[in-house]
């Protein structure tokens, strides 16, 4: 029997999955052997999402990515608490963990984590989980104190991180073994105290300097007033957010502490849903991602091209080029002409381009080879790149831009561009015209 009859039949179209695959090869490359904290709340447990998510982890472990993991286990803790007949105690948003609470901590943290690894030890055909053998390795790589009392409410067992043995994580790291964190901690006199997993995945992430902090919650991120969802925030723009206090109080908490990760050096925290599967690899493997990720500085740039982007821009407008959309240009022309090209980078890769070749004696500019890539667009990219090329037209003292298309003429029309002959094109451009690909001239007045 062949190998790939081992595998279920892809419901996706060969080119489909081929075009998949090139296009998140970019992000395998650029996170193997980097590490990623991630932390998911117990509710996703309680929900039923334990096994999709470990896959998901599963997939980034054999792309090389360097992974720890930390569960919470809130529902899981308000379960046990409620067998025992007790109460649940809170004050500020932090629970109070007397004696029957920290036991309700420890069976409830014991539960998920023997449910995770057991997870993670499945090797069912036709799973992502075949053929992965994968090693966790859990410990008391925590070091906790209390929180103390404070407005003169004592938490009791509540406690906060106090030191992360990060060398001995990265030893477990260094042995390709996925390293399982509970939010439990341990005081140097052998006392457990109940943590959060929030604080547990921030301090873990910022001991190791980890590249990417993933928080897989209840919220599907960070939204504004209006209720559109934030995709990146810089940490300035975060801590603006934060202090607005229109946020919920678990996204705040969450938000919070992908702060304080970016602070303490960490590159990138990400606030996820567990409700969307596939959010950890949508996150990691896609240009915009579905949750909020917070920055030191935006990832997303729309500068003016160097030649340092020749490559990237043959890479966009090749396929257009190969289809007719585009007049075909090849390698050295855009060498030559790269000073007329700006683009929209994000996170070292390209994802649009436009050029803008001026002739200032007619006071007019043409607009040409606005490409945007198939993954993002309709993410406002063109629009973005149209507006970066008016500036730069108003900046050179141009009056008017035209363009010239065979395909998109209503997406022209709806951004104020109308319809020309000829003849309004400048004699030098009149003259290159190609009249057997019938191109339409679209102007607008700046």
């Amino acid at each position: 029997m062949p190998s790939s009859h081992l595998f279920p039949v892809l419901p996706v179209e060969p080119n489909q999955f081929v075009a998949v695959l090139r296009r998140v090869a970019p992000y395998v490359h650029a996170y193997y052997e980097k590490t990623f904290v991630i932390g998911f709340c117990g509710e996703a447990v309680q929900a039923g999402k334990l096994n999709a998510l470990v896959q998901d982890v599963a997939l980034l472990h054999a792309m090389g990515v360097r992974v720890v993991v930390v569960h919470g286990s809130r529902p899981q803790v308000e379960e046990q608490i409620q067998l025992r007949k007790s109460a649940s105690r809170f004050h500020n948003g932090i629970r109070i963990t007397d004696t029957v609470a920290l036991e309700c901590v420890k069976e409830a943290a014991g539960e998920v984590r023997l449910d995770i690894e057991a997870a993670f030890s499945q090797g069912l055909p036709n799973t992502p989980m075949a053929h992965a053998e994968i090693r966790v390795l859990s410990g008391n790589f925590i070091t906790a104190r209390p929180v103390g009392i404070v407005d003169g409410v004592d938490y009791q067992h509540t406690g906060i991180v106090r030191k992360i043995a990060a060398n001995s994580i990265t030893h477990a790291l260094d042995t390709n073994a996925i390293v399982l964190l509970s939010p439990l901690g341990f005081s140097p006199t052998g006392e457990a105290f109940n943590l959060s997993m929030e604080d547990v995945a921030t301090a873990v992430a910022s001991a190791l300097k980890a590249d990417k902090l993933l928080f897989v919650t209840d919220a599907d991120g960070v939204r504004d007033a209006q209720g559109k969802l934030h995709l990146e925030l810089s940490l300035e723009q975060a801590q603006a957010a934060l202090r607005q206090g229109t946020l919920a109080a678990d996204t705040a908490y969450t938000l919070q502490h992908a702060i304080e990760a970016c602070k303490a050096g960490v590159n990138r925290s990400h606030i996820l849903p567990y409700t969307l599967d596939g959010s950890i690899l949508l996150e990691t493997f896609t240009h915009d991602g579905v949750g909020t990720m917070v920055t030191h500085t935006l990832l997303e740039s729309l500068r003016e091209a160097t030649a340092d982007d020749v490559g990237g821009i043959v890479s966009l407008i090749e396929p257009l080029e190969a289809d007719g959309t585009l007049v075909p240009r090849g390698r050295s022309a855009i060498e030559r002409d790269i000073e007329h090209f700006s683009v929209i980078e994000h996170d070292g890769v390209l994802f649009g381009c436009a050029a803008l070749y001026p002739y200032p004696q007619q006071k007019i500019g043409e607009m040409a080879c606005l490409t945007v890539h198939g993954s993002s667009q309709g993410m406002g990219d063109g629009e973005r790149l149209l507006k970066r090329i008016e500036q730069r037209a108003r900046a050179q003292g141009l009056e008017k831009i035209f363009v010239l298309t065979t395909r998109t003429m209503h997406w022209f029309l709806k951004r104020g561009f109308v319809q020309a002959d000829v003849s309004a094109l400048p004699a030098e451009r009149q003259r290159t015209y190609n009249p057997q690909r019938k191109s339409l001239v679209l102007v607008k007045t700046l």
